[in-house]
């Protein structure tokens, strides 16, 4: 299963190596104040949330707005083209062609609409501090998309490993500013992350 699209509903458990990622992200946001936890319908997150709910005495909630974008007819293909095909339909999607469209599945319209609703009800469940625990290429093209201080092109041009932190503060209303990307601060407008160590969102 390595190396492929792989966006489908269950979708698979985590590997050993997976597990002790969680672990350790459940033992980094310990202390986070976190109030409210939640998790995409797809088992992996679910299970990778796990450790944090424990931690922070949470129940994970599931929702469905917060899945993977999914890979249509490009599901469990591994060869170059396809996964080219894939990552240059999501970013553009980030950079404002919300008309493209995954072959055989939705286009930036439908993921921006289900993802933004979610984010929306996390900012209505009346906590300070709300984390979530998603994917990685909706994560990048929607902080991206959303956040006042980078670039559209940010999510791109920076990786995000298995259980990334990225932190967000602020509001739908007022604007989404990034802190944190994968443990690193980040500040202005075209700045770079720098050295790996969070608040809103989580992956």
């Amino acid at each position: 299963m390595l190396g492929q699209l792989d966006t489908a509903h269950p979708g698979p458990g985590l590997t050993e190596l997976g597990h002790g990622q969680a672990h350790k992200l459940g033992e980094t946001l310990a202390n986070a104040g976190i109030g409210a936890l939640y998790a995409s319908t797809l088992i992996r997150t679910q299970l990778t949330a796990a450790p944090v709910a424990r931690a922070q005495r949470l129940e994970v909630e599931v929702r469905p707005g917060l899945h993977e974008i999914g890979a249509g007819e490009l599901e469990l293909r591994s060869d170059r083209e396809s996964i080219r095909r894939y990552l240059e339909t999501v970013y553009a999607w980030g950079l404002g062609d919300l008309a493209a469209t995954m072959p055989g599945g939705g286009d930036g319209h439908e993921f921006f609409g289900r993802f933004d609703e979610e984010i929306s009800a996390m900012e209505n469940s009346g906590v300070d501090v709300a984390a979530a625990v998603s994917h990685g290429a909706a994560i990048r093209v929607w902080v991206s998309s959303r956040a006042r201080n980078i670039t559209p092109s940010f999510g791109a041009e920076h990786p995000l490993d298995n259980t990334g932190i990225v932190t967000l503060e602020g509001n739908s209303v007022d604007g989404w500013i990034l802190t944190r990307w994968a443990g690193a601060p980040v500040g202005p407008i075209n700045s770079t992350p720098s050295a790996p160590a969070h608040r809103r969102d989580a992956s």
